[in-house]
């Protein structure tokens, strides 16, 4: 599991990386029902993804993804089932690139988790909101949904959750 003291990747074969959460949000119902939560961004066209966010400066990975679960879907009241071992990265597509520059992509701690029971979503949480809408579709509807340049990323987690038996 990831700590205060864990270093936080930025560089990878010289790119410039955003530390970043994500959060595969399976609903209230897992495990009797496996779907998870998707949500369409605002800024992006049909640029649907999981929940995810920076790392503020001397926050750790869990506090991000508290944080962060918070601010885009209104609710921390999860519980987290796991964690991916790794750091994952990719890089950000042309359009994207320019809009976040000095990052040439992100670098992602991902975590499964659960929505307690009674967890009420809220996307407006914001003055201006991450995401325009939301739904929980069945893990292999998610590529009905995910945005090109992530697919890859979410593949490899979800292979893993699968493999490891969460989902």
């Amino acid at each position: 599991m990831t700590d205060k003291m864990e270093e936080i990747p930025t560089q990878k074969d010289n790119k410039n990386y955003r530390p970043n959460v994500a959060a595969i949000v399976l609903s209230a119902k897992y495990p009797e029902k496996c779907e998870v939560f998707i949500a369409s961004r605002t800024d992006v066209e049909n640029a649907w993804q999981f929940p995810q966010g920076g790392i503020d400066e001397g926050e750790n990975p869990k506090e991000a993804l508290y944080r962060e679960l918070e601010e885009e879907i209104g609710t921390s009241h999860i519980e987290i089932i796991a964690e991916y071992p790794e750091w994952v990265s990719y890089e950000f597509p042309p359009a994207i690139a320019e809009k976040m520059k000095p990052y040439d992509g992100q670098i992602q701690k991902y975590y499964l988790v659960k929505l307690k029971h009674g967890a009420k979503i809220n996307i407006d949480t914001h003055h201006t909101p991450e995401f325009s809408e939301y739904k929980f579709v069945p893990t292999e509807n998610i590529y009905d949904y995910i945005t090109f340049f992530k697919r890859t990323v979410y593949k490899q987690v979800l292979k893993y959750f699968r493999k490891e038996g969460y989902i």
